[in-house]
């Protein structure tokens, strides 16, 4: 979670499953956080696309609404990639 605080002040996060998805297929994220409450299929989908490009897959102990306000967005977050 220090690596997450830490992306989150230089505001190069990506937020959302589209835009994270998009840019781990193009390998182009070092790191991803996953929600606890992540549905399913998109873990699975990070994981293997993680995989393929040596990404760090990340399981954060909150849920997306708690990811959500730490991250000073007022929706829930599932996915989040820098």
């Amino acid at each position: 979670m220090k690596n997450l605080k830490e992306a989150l002040k230089t505001n190069k996060v990506i937020m959302g499953t589209e835009r994270t998805m998009k840019l781990l297929r193009k390998g182009e994220l070092k790191e991803v956080y996953l929600s606890k409450n992540c549905p399913k299929q998109i873990q699975e989908d990070v994981e293997h696309y993680a995989k393929l490009h040596s990404v760090k897959v990340n399981r954060a102990e909150e849920t997306n609404e708690e990811l959500g306000v730490i991250c000073k967005k007022p929706f829930p977050i599932s996915v989040i990639g820098f």
